[in-house]
């Protein structure tokens, strides 16, 4: 007989994205993050700082960790649909960016305070409610999905 792991318990959700328009321009975040018990949480916010989406994205998880780690969270599984943003916190051997270098550094270290913690790349259409959190943000309409390809790839 084969034992499934079952996830644990006390592991809270997050799903991040974040926004700028015009790229670089003003910056939206938009999270989501669910609790162990299944209740969620959201969070939408415009900064006054201009950057580019990726500087968004990883504002918008920074704000999710902070906000975790005020609440004394010790176990996270991350969601994002940036693939530069996972890719630069989850493998070391990614070339850094130079102008996000030292926020990238605060975001691994506000990682590492944490018991667990994950970091994982979802498709955007998975992310769609982060997504709507941070357009609204700045007042943006949702951006539609692609439409899928009737041909086979």
């Amino acid at each position: 007989m084969t034992h499934l792991a079952l996830p644990a318990l006390d592991f809270w959700t997050v799903h991040c994205d974040g926004s700028a328009v015009p790229n670089p321009g003003r910056m939206g975040l938009g999270v989501v993050m669910t609790d162990p018990d299944g209740v969620s949480h959201r969070f939408s916010q415009a900064t006054h700082a201009i950057g580019c989406n990726n500087e968004a994205e990883l504002r918008a998880l920074m704000a999710a960790l902070e906000a975790l780690k005020s609440r004394g969270v010790t176990k996270l599984c991350a969601y994002s649909d940036n693939s530069v943003l996972v890719e630069q916190l989850t493998d070391a051997r990614s070339k850094p960016i130079a102008r996000l270098a030292a926020l990238f550094d605060e975001a691994r270290a506000l990682l590492a305070a944490f018991e667990q913690a994950s970091l994982r790349w979802i498709p955007r259409h998975r992310n769609v409610e982060a997504d709507a959190l941070a357009r609204a943000a700045m007042g943006l309409p949702l951006k539609p999905l692609a439409k899928a390809s009737k041909r086979r790839r």
